[in-house]
């Protein structure tokens, strides 16, 4: 069972908390609502960075708090109705639904359109929230049957995430996620979680 973040000891209790880490206001108060105190050793390493906009590659295991350290930069780039500008890939639908109930929950000062993708389900309702999605969380396998349905545009996808990268490649979906990158704009922010190295 993955732990809440609540549970999981920061590295540092002398740290300045989340206010030290430049996140943008709405977040910050989402984060204190949620009763986040101190930020994990994945966030006080990576957040800085990647709310400098640079391309990532993290170790984190499940439940070390990984979602909020990716959501940062997304919540505080992507803007309302503006097409979909944030696409992060899950291996499974079950973590695509808990990725996409964590982000709704950074975001409720700063309402965006979060919708998650994902195969087994009817794809009707799925290409309506396409039409309005800021945020999409999804599986490889779905997404690759939208875009060859031309129902979800990436072109103008600004920040790419590969969660969970490893169980991706474990699982098979290397080349399709290599077909959806290709789909993704050049000139993009890529973030890659995963609980192992190579």
């Amino acid at each position: 069972m993955e732990k809440e973040l609540s549970q999981i000891e920061p590295t540092n209790k002398d740290s300045p908390g989340f206010h030290g880490l430049g996140l943008p206001h709405p977040l910050l108060k989402a984060i204190e609502k949620e009763g986040f105190v101190q930020p994990t050793e994945i966030q006080e390493k990576s957040i800085p960075l990647v709310l400098q906009g640079r391309d990532v590659i993290a170790q984190a295991s499940t439940g070390s708090g990984k979602t909020l350290a990716f959501s940062s930069v997304i919540l505080k780039e992507i803007k309302k109705d503006y097409g979909l500008q944030a696409l992060i890939l899950t291996p499974t639908r079950e973590l695509a639904e808990q990725v996409t109930l964590s982000i709704k929950k950074f975001s409720q000062f700063n309402p965006l359109n979060i919708f998650s993708v994902y195969g087994g389900v009817s794809i009707r309702p799925q290409i309506e929230n396409l039409e309005r999605a800021d945020i999409i969380i999804g599986t490889p396998g779905r997404i690759l049957d939208h875009i060859s349905r031309k129902t979800i545009d990436l072109s103008l996808v600004k920040i790419l995430v590969l969660d969970e990268a490893d169980r991706m490649l474990d699982m098979g979906f290397r080349f399709d996620v290599e077909k959806i990158i290709k789909h993704c704009p050049q000139k993009r922010q890529t973030l890659l979680f995963s609980a192992t190295i190579a």
